[in-house]
Parts: structure tokens; C-alpha cells; sequence
């Protein structure tokens, strides 16, 4: 059979809600022949598909940096009606307007509150060209930035150590007027002062209760040069700290196992007083005690045994002797002997008491 096939009776239309579908043809064999004809202006047209009706002239950008595309009509037969409107208002119509551009007009200011912007030239595409000017200094400018007014010249720091850094007016015009002020009150502009510094004058002293404190030159620039002297012995001095006035001769342990010692006068001018004490009381000066010790006692032998110390002195032990009671044969050294008991004899007669009398049958 002859069919009839309507290819715009699809839905949705093949060519879209603001075109007109017709197919001139509609036999079955014959496709692919409708024809869409924009709404908004019948002259254009397409087979086959949606025809191209629209054109947003503002997708190519060419209004440019800064300026606001619109286009009301967005056809291909309203071309050019596009607008360019500029940040102040300026409009024009198919084409890129000329702006005013200030860029001295953003806020804050891109100079700064204490410079002055000027815009030498605002057109749109004259940008980074203003400048900023000192207002302490007309004379000191730059181009597309703040300019360095100001200078501070305690930065730097020129006064050095010990010193108080003031620079009232920070300006490049302004310069050498910084004043360094020493910690007692010496003050010069533009230059390091000369100050007396006592390093002795520190609290606490930095060498001590005990020893006395010098500062041979207090200049500013003399430092780590003051003595400290001990004040039990004058010939004792250090530079830069406290010297070494005191020594506990005990430290290095003169006297040895077992003794006690004590040092009286810890100090350089007084060595070998120290004191070694033994355990039993003997006591000697200057030197290591000769002590008595008995192992003995108390006896680590037992109560079976007889112990002896051959030589008591402090420095030899482990080598006391048990004897056992039973048998002074048999001993042992550093620790109780082997001791074998003394047997018990066995009786040499019987008595039978109570035992009734063997009788004898008749």
C-alpha cells in the first residue's frame, strides 16, 4: 500500500516550539523533505532540521574589557543592535563604546591615604597608569603603586646595643633626625651614642655574693671584660664570670670503701684538711684512714664454730677462718665449715627391771 508519513506530526516537532514544520511530500518513501521556517522572520528556513533563527552577538565580546554586552534582539536579521555600556553609563549601540576609566577612583584608594592619585589618562584601555604621590613629599612619586614615603630609620638599627632607637619623622625627607638614647640618659641624633655601660651593675651581680665585681672599662663597646675576685682569697679572679673560689676535696673520694669523710673548708686555699673517719672511730686528716675490720664480728660462722680474723686491717677481707667445736680439724675460709657430728657410743651393760620370773613346769 501508499502510505502517508507526516514528519511534522512527530512530537515533539522536529523543529522546535518557535519554528514552522511542513512537509511538502508526505508519501512514505519520501523523508527527510520537512522544511522549519523561523516564527520571528519566515525568510529563514531549513530542511530537515531546525533552521538557525537566533544569534547572540554578545558571545564574540565585542564590547571589550570593562564595558556590558546586551543584545535585545537576538536574530540574524537584527544584527548590530547590540549595546556596550560602560561603569559610568556610557552607551553605544553595535560596536565598543570609549569609556571613562578612573583608577584613581576605586576605593580605598590604590595609593593610600597619605599619597595623592592622579589618572593621566581614563580611557578603557589606558590601565596601571595612574600615579601616587607623596603627600610629605610632592617629589616622590610611582607609577601604578603606592610610592615609598616614609623611611624609618631605626630599622637599620644605627645606635647598636643598648641602645633606645627613635626616629620622629619617617620620611625620605626627613633623614639623620633618628636619636639613639643610652640606658643612663645619654642621648645624640643621627649617630650612636657613646654610653657607660658597668656590667658590674647588674642585679644580681654576675659573679656572686662571694666574690667581688670589676668592670675595667664601661664603654658601650667593652663588654665581657669584668673581673670577679674571690673574696676569701684575692689571688682567685675570672674575666666574663664568676671564678672558681671553692673546692670539696671529698668529691673525688680520697678516703675509699667503708671510711666517712668531711671537708671542712671547701676552698682552694685550704686543701688536704679534709677528714677520713672509720667505722670503728679512727680518724685521719689529709689522707685515707687505716681502719680495723674484723670479719668476725659478728661471727658469719655459726654457733658450732669458732671464727678468727687473721688480719683485721680494712683493705683485706674475706679471709677469716671457721673452726668447727667439734673438730678443731676441720675449717674453712671466707664462710662456715663442714662439720660432721661426734656419734653418740652405744651402752656397754642392760638392766631388766620388772620383768616377772621364768617358771619352770614340773
Amino acid at each position: 500500500a501508499t502510505c502517508e508519513t507526516d514528519e511534522c506530526a512527530a512530537t515533539p516537532s522536529p523543529c522546535g516550539a518557535d519554528q514552522t514544520c511542513s512537509d511538502p511530500n508526505t508519501a512514505a518513501n519520501k523523508l527527510h523533505d520537512f522544511e522549519c521556517t523561523c516564527k520571528s522572520d519566515t525568510s529563514l528556513k531549513a530542511v530537515d532540521g531546525p533552521a538557525t533563527c537566533d544569534k547572540d552577538e554578545c558571545k564574540s565580546d565585542p564590547c571589550g574589557m570593562g564595558q556590558t554586552c546586551n543584545d535585545p534582539v537576538k536574530s540574524l536579521n537584527s544584527l548590530k543592535d547590540f549595546t556596550c555600556t560602560c561603569a559610568n553609563g556610557v552607551v553605544t549601540t553595535g560596536a565598543s563604546a570609549t569609556c571613562e576609566n578612573d583608577e584613581c577612583a576605586a576605593m580605598p584608594s590604590p595609593c593610600g591615604a597619605d599619597q595623592t592619585c592622579s589618572d593621566p589618562d581614563k580611557a578603557a584601555n589606558k590601565l596601571h597608569d595612574f600615579e601616587c604621590t607623596c603627600n610629605s613629599d610632592m617629589s616622590i612619586k610611582k607609577v601604578d603603586g603606592p610610592a615609598t614615603c616614609d623611611k624609618d630609620e631605626c630599622k637599620s638599627d644605627p645606635c647598636g646595643m643598648g641602645q633606645t632607637c627613635n626616629d620622629p619623622v619617617k620620611s625620605l625627607t626627613s633623614l639623620k633626625d633618628f636619636t639613639c638614647t643610652c640606658a643612663n640618659g645619654v642621648v645624640t641624633t643621627g649617630a650612636s651614642a657613646t654610653c657607660e655601660t658597668d656590667e658590674c651593675a647588674a642585679t644580681p651581680s654576675p659573679c656572686g655574693a662571694d666574690q667581688t665585681c670589676s668592670d675595667p672599662n664601661t664603654a658601650a663597646n667593652k663588654l665581657h671584660d669584668f673581673e670577679c675576685t674571690c673574696k676569701s682569697d684575692t689571688s682567685l679572679k675570672a674575666v666574663d664570670g664568676p671564678a672558681t673560689c671553692d673546692k670539696d676535696e671529698c668529691k673525688s673520694d680520697p678516703c675509699g670503701m667503708g671510711q666517712t669523710c668531711n671537708d671542712p673548708v671547701k676552698s682552694l686555699n685550704s686543701l688536704k684538711d679534709f677528714t677520713c673517719t672509720c667505722a670503728n672511730g679512727v680518724v685521719t686528716t689529709g689522707t685515707s684512714a687505716t681502719c680495723e675490720n674484723d670479719e668476725c664480728s659478728p661471727s658469719p660462722c655459726g654457733a658450732d664454730q669458732t671464727c678468727t680474723d687473721p688480719d683485721t686491717a680494712a683493705n683485706k677481707l674475706h679471709d677469716f677462718e671457721c673452726v668447727c667445736n667439734s673438730d678443731n680439724s676441720l675449717k674453712a675460709t671466707d664462710g662456715p665449715a663442714r662439720c660432721v657430728a661426734t656419734p653418740t657410743p652405744p651402752p656397754t651393760s642392760c638392766t631388766i627391771s620388772n620383768v616377772p620370773a621364768r617358771v619352770t613346769p614340773v
